[in-house]
């Protein structure tokens, strides 16, 4: 189907191109999988190919199953259809091999499917060292014939000369250490957009609750109104609400979409914690529905069984990369050093890996088939900087391989059906610097458990950002446990206890459970009177707010306090390090009604550019102090200049909504609302 084209801007109708295959192309990757083939006869016991002619022929038979066959699994009507479709195909790449031998069992012999199939994966590995050694990786007019071919098929596809807009978000990343990337030669392509000048670069600075959650929330459906941090109580309902499951995520969409989501009118949503309106989703954690039934959207990557095993392969040598890495650190001695055992060299393998490939194929299919507004969030750097460290060497490396990505997809454009403008963000940045843990011997929770009178305290470290995403991706329903009764909460339900301390990076929360409202400054000096001085004079507390009957919002330090209401201070200002405008910030989430009984935010040192997370990451994010706060916007010249300074994701939200007006129209849109209260 097309909308009427006609000329954008006074230029010429769009003409895109067609991705022809290369024959050269063709003929190295024939000789590469023959040459892997043979390698792979080498190794494994049980797969033996007579000679180099039999492995040419095995690999010819082979490169034509596979590219009659996957399609077809691709376009089945699969539930959970990235995890089923990843197995089916998996599967279908040793069956292949086997056909082959069925077909002429003097070609090869498999004693077996386990062989064949860790034969399929073997050649992959090999195929793609020998791609990489003679730089031939970068070639992607086969997958994009591909995916044309399927966009065209589904009768999805758009024509326009109107330009499409895509959002590339860098989740966590700051505008300093992109700087410092591009400088560096760890983010070639978005440093050759600069000197080129088809893009500028700009800040813009988050709200108090730096963190994926109030970030996309603002981005993406134009307001973050009452997300206090990435998780916070809601005393009234007894809940826990969490920025990352996917029963919360329902809830705060349901809250905060106004009709005027950034991805309305045809949009589509790749990888994010909300939708933003948009009518395509994957990997889209609000809509997590769409990840048990059948789904279209992986079709592209999953119709080239190539894509399954190269994706195998790299999840494996990630995980052995993170390993490596961590035996590394401990063996200088790195410090800040965070935990980096248990399952997270899987998770981090996972959002490197896994997701990213499948984001970029729905990108890629997304512009191929026409859609007007694409908004696509990437995670990796963000979580290997969580347990690395902000600009570690494979934190950087993380960066790198995005970039690398995003130069498939500004390549892809010259396919694509209407001409796209490619927007780089980042939802916010990070600051480094050793846990209140480690620098303690204890945590939050045992200060507050210190200093409350008789009371059980409950300490919940936030989860991570991107837990839910591994587990969408394989198409597992996530989200709270339930109770005996049948009812979801979460495992540590503020019910259980009387006091319950959260972190958010280096934001704390304490709610005093003993009211379903907020206490007053006044009330709890008077219930808990040890519990505001030990929090004050703490060294690596730097401020605390509490609301005064008297005064309202009063951020309180180790020698002073400021007023926020009547801006007035008494003492030395104990916002003094932070930015300017870190009264604005508390005093608008003073105002949500889900505000903590206690905000705690941590000590920065400018000068070591450090502070302190209350849960176990080193590169942390979620309050303010240092770059957390600042994120970055680079986007292409041909676009209006937005208004500095930005402030805010809401307004960032305006300034994205903006281009996409410009560059196509306006659609009617309704006033926005304010956001719906909590479900009782």
């Amino acid at each position: 189907m097309t909308d009427s084209s006609h000329a954008y801007g006074g230029l010429p109708a769009w003409a895109p191109a067609r991705p022809r295959l290369n024959v050269l192309q063709l003929l190295f990757a024939w000789v590469c999988s023959a040459i892997s083939l043979v390698v792979a006869a080498w190794i494994l016991p049980g797969f033996d190919l007579p000679s180099f002619g039999k492995a040419m022929l095995v690999a010819a038979a082979v490169g034509v199953l596979n590219a009659l066959l996957p399609p077809l699994v691709a376009s089945l009507r699969l539930p959970y259809t990235v995890g089923l479709g990843f197995i089916l195909v998996l599967v279908l790449d040793a069956l292949m091999l086997l056909a082959v031998q069925a077909i002429d069992s003097s070609a090869v012999q498999i004693s077996s499917f386990w062989i064949a199939l860790l034969a399929s994966v073997l050649t992959a590995a090999v195929s793609m060292v020998l791609a990489m050694v003679v730089g031939a990786n970068d070639d992607d007019r086969y997958s994009l014939a591909v995916i044309e071919r399927i966009a065209r098929r589904s009768g999805e596809r758009v024509a326009s000369d109107v330009p499409g807009i895509v959002y590339l978000e860098i989740d966590g990343l700051a505008l300093p250490v992109l700087r410092r990337a591009m400088r560096d030669g760890n983010a070639p392509n978005m440093a050759r957009w600069l000197a080129d000048d088809s893009h500028h670069l700009i800040e813009w600075e988050t709200d108090l609750s730096s963190q994926t959650g109030a970030s996309q929330a603002g981005i993406l459906l134009g307001s973050n109104e009452d997300i206090s941090a990435f998780r916070w109580v809601e005393k009234e309902r007894g809940v826990i609400m969490t920025c990352s499951s996917p029963d919360d995520c329902v809830e705060l969409e349901r809250r905060h979409a106004t009709g005027i989501g950034l991805l309305t009118n045809g949009g589509s949503s790749r990888g994010n914690l909300f939708s933003g309106e948009a009518d395509e989703v994957i990997l889209t954690v609000s809509r997590i529905s769409e990840e048990k039934s059948a789904n279209p959207g992986y079709r592209g990557f999953l119709s080239n069984g190539y894509n399954v095993t190269r994706t195998l392969v790299l999840f494996c040598w990630e995980v052995i990369l993170e390993w490596v890495a961590a035996l590394r650190a401990i063996r200088r001695d790195v410090r800040p050093r965070g935990h980096r055992g248990g399952i997270y060299p899987f998770l981090r393998a996972a959002m490197c890996v896994v997701v990213r490939d499948l984001i970029v194929y729905g990108v890629l299919t997304d512009m191929l088939k026409g859609r007007p507004a694409i908004y696509a969030t990437f995670s990796s750097y963000d979580e290997v900087a969580h347990h690395s460290g902000l600009e570690r060497a494979d934190t950087l490396e993380a960066l790198r391989k995005l970039d690398q990505q995003f130069g498939r997809i500004e390549r892809a454009r010259r396919y694509a059906p209407r001409p796209y403008e490619i927007v780089v963000l980042s939802d916010h940045g990070q600051t480094q610097g050793a846990t209140f843990k480690q620098r303690n011997g204890y945590g939050l929770d045992e200060l507050v458990r210190r200093s409350v009178e008789n009371q059980s305290v409950t300490e919940v470290a936030s989860s991570d950002e991107h837990g839910a995403m591994p587990a969408l991706a394989m198409g597992e329903a996530t989200g709270r446990a339930p109770d005996p009764d049948g009812k979801k909460k979460d495992k540590a339900s503020p019910l259980d206890s009387q006091t319950v301390v959260l972190g958010s990076g280096n934001l704390g929360l304490i709610y005093l459970m003993e009211e379903h409202r907020r206490l007053t400054l006044e009330e709890i000096q008077q219930r808990h009177p040890r519990l505001i001085p030990a929090l004050r004079e703490h060294r690596h507390v730097g401020w605390i707010m509490v609301r005064s009957s008297e005064h309202g919002a009063v951020v309180l330090g180790a020698d002073g306090a400021r007023y926020l209401r009547d801006d007035r201070l008494e003492g030395g200002d104990p916002l003094a390090p932070f930015s300017p405008t870190a009264g604005q910030h508390l005093l608008r989430t003073d105002g949500f009604t889900h505000a903590p009984d206690i905000l705690v935010g941590s000590f920065y040192d400018s000068e070591l550019d450090e502070g302190c997370a209350f849960e176990e990451l080193i590169s942390f994010h979620g309050g303010i102090g240092g770059s957390q706060t600042r994120a970055f916007i680079l986007y292409p010249q041909s676009l209006p200049a937005p208004e500095l300074p930005i402030q805010g994701a809401a307004a960032v939200h305006g300034v994205l909504a903006s281009w996409r007006g410009h560059l196509q129209g306006a659609p009617p849109r309704p006033a926005a609302a304010e956001p719906e209260p909590a479900a009782t």
